[in-house]
């Protein structure tokens, strides 16, 4: 069992930065591809940027691209996510999640990782 606690959320103007964070709790963290996703009022839950076990692989959604940076610190069981040039459309509850898998493999689809956070919000004023 995987609990993940994340932090870092708040309110910031349109152009500003925030730094989420996720802490895993449990062994094995470096076994857990992980994921952030986010979810808008009225809307469905969307793919935002994924990490490799390791940290050698990343696969960011084309709308953060440039913008977003995820990475992991597998000693401190926790993985990261550098928000800069933030938009009125990022405002959202951020979610991180662990995928259990032993490859480099990364998926965009929520049904395949196993354990979920229980959210951060993001607001964005303009």
């Amino acid at each position: 069992q995987v609990q993940l606690v994340e932090s870092g959320g708040g309110m910031v103007q349109a152009g500003g930065s925030l730094r989420l964070s996720c802490v895993a709790s449990g062994r094995s963290f470096s076994n857990y591809a992980m994921g952030w996703f986010r979810q808008a009022p009225g809307k469905e839950r969307e793919f935002v940027v994924a990490i490799s076990r390791t940290g050698g692989s990343t696969y960011y959604e084309d709308f953060v691209k440039g913008r977003f940076t995820i990475s992991r610190a597998n000693a401190k069981n926790t993985v990261y996510l550098q928000m800069n040039s933030l938009k009125p459309g990022d405002k959202a509850v951020y979610f991180c999640a662990a995928d259990l898998n032993y490859s480099e493999r990364l998926s965009r689809w929520p049904y395949e990782y196993d354990y979920w956070g229980q959210g951060t919000q993001v607001a964005v004023s303009s």
